[in-house]
């Protein structure tokens, strides 16, 4: 199997955990995380379902994965995530030691792996990680847009149901 391939078929599975975040109300953003080609964990945002600011995709993914592995490091897997990683997850990443991370599209924003600032590869800490941007980006893309297109339309017809 091509690389690419094996890449596009984790983050496929990404892209589905994004879509349990928006059928929950929750902005679409999914996690997976692979060791010797198997998922052993997945991710999706519940932060506006679970109250906290800790419920990102990422988050929820490392703890799977450490669970899985029995152990805080996660040294030889690979993190497919839908949304560039803002700078709690991105330390996250650094912290468990993923060696590499595989992102669909950036947030200039808030994204902490090279739009805002670059936590996944700066050379002052102990340990960076390898980035991919850019897989399936356009649907990524689409999708957090939708959303957000969504939302804002749900507002106005609120704002207006109270006038």
């Amino acid at each position: 199997m091509k690389e690419y391939t094996r890449d596009e078929k984790y983050m496929k599975e990404a892209i589905r955990q994004a879509k349990k975040a928006a059928a929950i109300g929750d902005v679409p953003i999914g996690c997976v995380i692979v060791y010797q080609d198997k998922i052993i964990a997945r991710g999706y945002n519940k932060r506006n379902k679970d109250k906290t600011v800790l419920a990102h995709a990422e988050l929820a993914a490392i703890r799977k994965a450490c669970r899985y592995m029995g152990d805080w490091r996660l040294e030889e897997c690979t993190m497919y995530v839908t949304l560039e990683p803002c700078q709690m997850c991105a330390g996250a990443i650094v912290q468990a030691r993923i060696p590499r991370v595989v992102i669909a599209t950036m947030n200039p924003k808030a994204g902490c792996a090279g739009s805002v600032l670059n936590i996944l590869e700066m050379e002052r800490f102990n340990h960076q990680c390898q980035v991919t941007r850019g897989l399936l980006e356009e649907e990524c893309s689409a999708m957090l847009s939708d959303f957000f297109r969504s939302l804002r339309r749900k507002q106005k017809e609120d704002k207006e149901k109270k006038d």
